[in-house]
């Protein structure tokens, strides 16, 4: 089982990249798949969550309204389209994937069953 996350970059403060997590080695359909990100020195922190069926999602309050995540089932690939980026943005951000229904408790990482490898996200002021 691999997650796969790409699409990070330099980008200046207001810009926008788009994370793609590619999921390969079994079908996540019945998985939800989530954002998080970590800063040097600081904790891995949640950013976003989408259930299985894509039909909700759920955001921290730092990026609500400016990131918005959704999912491609057929091509089993989750996105993070990042808008009004900040330099406080700037992060290694990481997919990750859970056998749950339960939206709301895709912020815990220590509950995760699957973890891609990080992308890194560089804001400049």
């Amino acid at each position: 089982v691999q997650l796969q996350a790409s699409g990070g970059g330099l980008v200046q403060a207001g810009g926008s990249l788009r994370l793609s997590c590619a999921a390969s080695g079994r079908t996540f359909n019945n998985y939800g798949m989530g954002w998080f990100r970590q800063a040097p020195g600081k904790e891995r922190e949640f950013v976003a969550a989408i259930s299985w069926s894509g039909r909700s999602t759920y955001y921290a309050d730092a990026v609500k309204g400016r990131f918005t995540i959704s999912k491609d089932s057929a091509k089993n690939t989750v996105y993070l389209q990042m808008n009004s980026l900040k330099p406080e943005d700037t992060a290694v951000y990481y997919c990750a994937a859970r056998s749950t229904p339960a939206i709301t408790i895709m912020r815990q990482a220590n509950g995760m069953d699957y973890w891609g490898k990080g992308t890194l996200v560089t804001v400049s002021s």
